[in-house]
């Protein structure tokens, strides 16, 4: 691993830039799937793992965004596939991973980062359908994905498998029951998977971030606002979404190899267990 400067990390002023960052040599020519790759931690992580050689494949639901993400990756020298997919949906699932095999290759990193829906709500004023999207768009979308590569990656012998979950999902917040219950499953998914496909030379592990800066909250939120939030950090900031991809390079590559089954907090110390 070769190491390049950092740069300090800001608030509005990060999103969607770059940054100097760790340089993992092994991860050159392999084939990378990000689900959820159209925006946020999804985008950063497939630039990340572009700039570290990779050749990656975007898959989420939102086509223009997605080609947008894949057009620019393009346009700086990296090989980049965009596929439009729901991946609570199992034949759309399916068919992305056929797509990419064809198109790209063999498999050897699945981020399955798609999920969202962590907005606050009382489990009093829960309902029932809102309770069964978030799942479904949480851990049935983490299952979905990983039981639609893992075969390829079995057959091969080797692969890395990297789920998100969320801080929700390791101490109480004031996102919904439902999407702490989901990131909690997502993370419980991860440790028996690890277990599964061990002997097969596959890790799976989990990233679970706090609090992330994206364009939504750099919208709504005043600066103020920001700040105050940065203050209920230990170390006294947001996270931008290229602190939790390089935390998925790092799982991604081969100097975690001797880590599976865990749940890295990627949580400005919020989290420490």
């Amino acid at each position: 691993m070769t190491e390049q400067p950092a740069r300090e990390p800001g608030h509005k002023s990060q999103i969607g830039t770059d940054r100097q960052r760790p340089l993992y040599p092994d991860l050159a020519d392999q084939v990378a799937v990000i689900t959820g790759g159209s925006r946020g931690i999804g985008a950063a992580t497939a630039r990340a793992l572009a700039a570290n050689g990779a050749k990656v494949a975007l898959v989420a639901r939102d086509a223009d965004a997605l080609a947008a993400q894949a057009d620019a990756l393009s346009s700086d020298g990296a090989r980049a596939r965009a596929v439009v997919a729901d991946c609570s949906i199992p034949e759309q699932v399916r068919h992305a991973a056929e797509e990419i095999a064809s198109e790209l290759g063999r498999v050897s990193i699945l981020a399955a980062f798609a999920g969202g829906r962590g907005e606050p709500a009382t489990t009093v004023q829960e309902s029932l359908e809102h309770w069964r999207a978030v799942l479904d768009t949480n851990l049935t979308a983490t299952f979905l994905t990983t039981q639609a590569f893992l075969p390829a990656m079995i057959e091969r012998g080797r692969g890395v498998i990297i789920t998100m979950a969320s801080s929700a999902a390791r101490q109480p917040e004031r996102s919904s029951a439902a999407y702490a219950a989901a990131k909690a499953g997502v993370s419980a998914l991860t440790r028996q998977l690890a277990v599964e496909v061990a002997a097969d030379g596959i890790r799976v592990n989990c990233l679970a971030p706090a609090s992330t800066l994206n364009e939504r909250m750099a919208a709504h939120m005043s600066d103020r606002q920001l700040d105050q939030l940065a203050a209920t950090f230990p170390l006294g900031r947001i996270a931008v979404p290229d602190d939790v991809a390089d935390a998925a390079c790092f799982l991604a590559s081969d100097a975690s190899s001797w880590m599976t089954g865990i749940t890295l907090d990627v949580a400005g110390g919020k989290v420490m267990r």
